[in-house]
């Protein structure tokens, strides 16, 4: 599993004509970083690396706010059809994506959110919200009700218990849900290649496509670019590996 980020490492620092080498060197006589300057040095990457934040942070934010909010009345309300809505979001993440392409474009583009980057938030929204709100229907059923009753017998409205019991014990929750989205936006690559067409708005999946030209693939280049790609997300995984395995209801009941 390893063996592939070690590879392609490898041809991001190692020189051009170490690249191509019979048989294939897996250690570098010399390390360079030509590769990444010409891979940061290309017109569109700030922009494209401002499309990509703001897709991820947006897909994330706001399938956080509805997936919350909409796996709290899963996982506590009863009413009618809850367990058909249950099985339409289990049957939604089994459709490709690439079989919605041409209705999804059609649709935004009736709206007018072709090429624009909030069309294609809404675009990833339509397949992050199912695993969103089915993972965290999980994570809310685990919390024991037994908490909020304490906390709306002591003054709190249901809100408030949700914002003040419930929230903060969804942090493991929360956090690996966002990984998720951050990594499937980060990455996603035929939908943003379909929906947007101006240069500047596209992401980096779409960037790396710049790499592979009619006179062949500069290989340095394409595997500096994917680890500068990759940087990101690895970083947020660092930060927030603790959180993920952390345990649900650490501290919420003492004595």
């Amino acid at each position: 599993m390893a063996f592939p980020i070690y590879w392609m490492l490898l041809t991001a620092f190692r020189p051009a004509d170490e690249i191509h080498a019979s048989p294939p060197r897996f250690w570098p006589d010399r390390l360079t970083l030509e590769h990444f300057r010409r891979a940061l040095a290309t017109p569109t990457f700030w922009a494209n690396v401002r499309a990509s934040v703001l897709i991820g942070a947006g897909t994330v934010a706001v399938s956080l706010l509805i997936g919350t909010l909409a796996a709290f009345a899963l996982a506590r309300f009863a009413f009618a059809g809850r367990k058909a809505l249950v099985v339409v979001i289990l049957g939604v993440q089994m459709i490709p994506s690439a079989g919605l392409i041409i209705p999804l474009y059609l649709l935004l583009s009736d709206a007018g959110l072709t090429d624009s980057l909030p069309g294609v938030v809404l675009t990833y929204l339509a397949f992050m919200l199912p695993f969103t709100v089915w993972l965290l229907r999980g994570f809310v059923a685990a919390v024991p009700v037994e908490l909020e009753e304490a906390a709306m017998t002591d003054g709190c409205t249901r809100l408030g218990a949700f914002r003040r019991v419930v929230l903060p014990l969804l942090a493991p929750g929360l956090v690996a849900t966002s990984l998720y989205a951050l990594v499937q936006a980060w990455n996603e690559y035929v939908l943003a290649y379909v929906l947007l067409s101006s240069n500047d708005k596209q992401p980096l999946s779409v960037w790396l496509v710049s790499f592979q030209t009619g006179f062949g693939t500069d290989y340095g280049g394409l595997m500096a670019g994917a680890t500068l790609t990759a940087l990101p997300v690895a970083v947020f995984f660092a930060l927030v590996q603790r959180r993920i395995s952390a345990g649900l209801a650490t501290g919420a009941v003492k004595g």
